[in-house]
């Protein structure tokens, strides 16, 4: 898809963050917002795989990301990575509020400790790392915050009770925001995925039973994959969305 992807002269140079951005979907934000010519950093705890991205890309390209090793659940580190990344790499104007984790779990077997474990990684992170940029944005005169939701919610997903919760927050987090930071010309919308194919949905949740399953309720009878989401985001983040603020925009093939 890469030669079908728009480039966005607004985006080259910017300063992008995104959360997760060494692994499945977060990688491809990573390869694309990079393609864009933008100044990119992610944070990850993934360290192989971060490492192998930098890599891959100062291969493609001559330059690498800026790849920050943090565990957003420790919301000290995840803020002070911020700002560390703005002072090295100037005012953050682009957030992707990408990582999360999607384990299963039966309703029955959840405890306090296990659901403010999954808040503390699902949705606590979202809102922290917005505070922590939307002043840098402010100093930029403007920004874009983008949300990942989850089609889970839509299709009320079981034994993901904790997670969809905290996906089904989100939607509420993005237009509270999006009202207190308009008036800074920060924009904030959730992208919603679908069903999308990474590693590991593959290796994990999804067989071919389930992936036919899924395409037989999509419209598009195609596999959704991490490029698919990519695009939206580009957009997003870009001067061409300029007018767009508090909304959801489902990149699913029609599943929900």
């Amino acid at each position: 898809m890469d030669n079908l992807v728009a480039q966005y002269p607004s985006l080259e140079g910017k300063v992008v963050l995104i959360t997760g951005g060494g692994s499945g979907i977060g990688a491809e934000m990573t390869r694309a917002f990079h393609r864009q010519g933008a100044r990119v950093a992610f944070i990850d705890i993934n360290d192989a795989a971060s490492q192998a991205l930098v890599e891959e890309l100062k291969t493609e390209t001559g330059r690498g990301p800026c790849y920050r090793p943090c565990d957003i659940r420790d919301i000290s580190a995840l803020q002070a990575a911020i700002t560390e990344l703005g002072e090295a790499l100037g005012p953050i104007q682009v957030l992707v509020n990408n990582a999360a984790n999607d384990d299963r779990h039966h309703w029955e077997e959840v405890d306090v400790a296990y659901w403010d474990e999954r808040m503390s990684l699902n949705l606590r992170p979202m809102f922290f790392a917005a505070q922590a940029v939307a002043q840098q944005m402010i100093a930029a005169s403007g920004g874009s915050i983008i949300n990942f939701g989850s089609v889970s919610v839509r299709m009320a997903h079981g034994e993901l009770s904790a997670y969809v919760t905290a996906k089904a927050a989100i939607h509420g987090l993005t237009r509270s925001l999006a009202r207190d930071l308009g008036v800074h010309n920060i924009r904030v919308n959730t992208l919603v995925p679908g069903a999308v194919m990474t590693e590991r949905q593959l290796q994990r949740w999804i067989g071919p039973q389930e992936e036919a399953g899924i395409q037989a309720r999509q419209c598009l009878k195609i596999r959704l994959e991490p490029q698919h989401v990519a695009p939206l985001a580009l957009f997003l983040a870009s001067s061409d969305s300029v007018a767009i603020t508090a909304q959801e925009l489902p990149v699913d093939g029609g599943w929900a």
